[in-house]
């Protein structure tokens, strides 16, 4: 078996799920400096992706008519609930590192999709022996790093939330949502925010 290297260049994006993509965009964008770069949405689901810094993103999933069942915790305390994880997705430079990763696992005798084209990145998605759902992607109109722009190769959804008109069209997220520490888990997450900050 010939033995190459994939060429990673870091974490692509971290998909998590919300069901309130209004306030995790104000939260993100507004009040971690995360810039919101990239919409996907159609009748079904919202994705968005918010830059954390050398071509990783931060992204969420918001899906039409699905509730999650939220709760909240302290980092590093185990709790019988799945946390609202997604997938991870790891960033390749190119579309030959993407190929070359997909007929590596193929060589290893990994499942793995064929190269799904998502407008902004070109994926692949595939599973680690636990169960956790990996995607390795590359940017092919990389969105991180560039001021927010209404323009429709990276902001696709067509019924954005009012954080995101408002980003796109005043240049700035206004009103923000604060955040409490939580002592033990709890699902009384709407309790936990302060109110809005102008």
């Amino acid at each position: 078996m010939e033995r190459t290297s994939v060429r990673w260049t870091g974490l692509n994006h971290l998909a998590l799920i919300t069901d309130d993509m209004e306030t995790t965009t104000r939260f993100w964008h507004g009040v971690l400096d995360a810039p919101l770069v990239a919409t996907i949405g159609n009748e079904t689901f919202r994705h968005y992706f918010f830059d954390v810094g050398h071509g990783a993103t931060v992204a969420f999933f918001e899906y039409h008519g699905h509730p999650v069942n939220r709760f909240a915790k302290p980092a590093g305390v185990p709790d019988a609930r799945a946390v609202q994880f997604d997938h991870v997705s790891l960033n390749l430079p190119d579309e030959d590192s993407l190929l070359a990763l997909r007929q590596r696992l193929m060589n290893h005798g990994c499942d793995v999709t064929d190269v799904v084209d998502h407008g902004l990145m070109r994926s692949v998605y595939f599973t680690d022996p636990n169960g956790i759902a990996l995607e390795a992607s590359w940017w092919t109109h990389d969105p991180t790093g560039q001021l927010p722009e209404p323009d429709e190769a990276r902001y696709g959804d067509p019924s954005p939330v009012p954080a995101a008109r408002e980003l796109l069209e005043v240049g700035a997220i206004g009103d923000v949502p604060s955040t409490r520490l939580v002592d033990e888990p709890t699902g009384d997450v709407y309790q936990l925010g302060g109110g809005s900050n102008p």
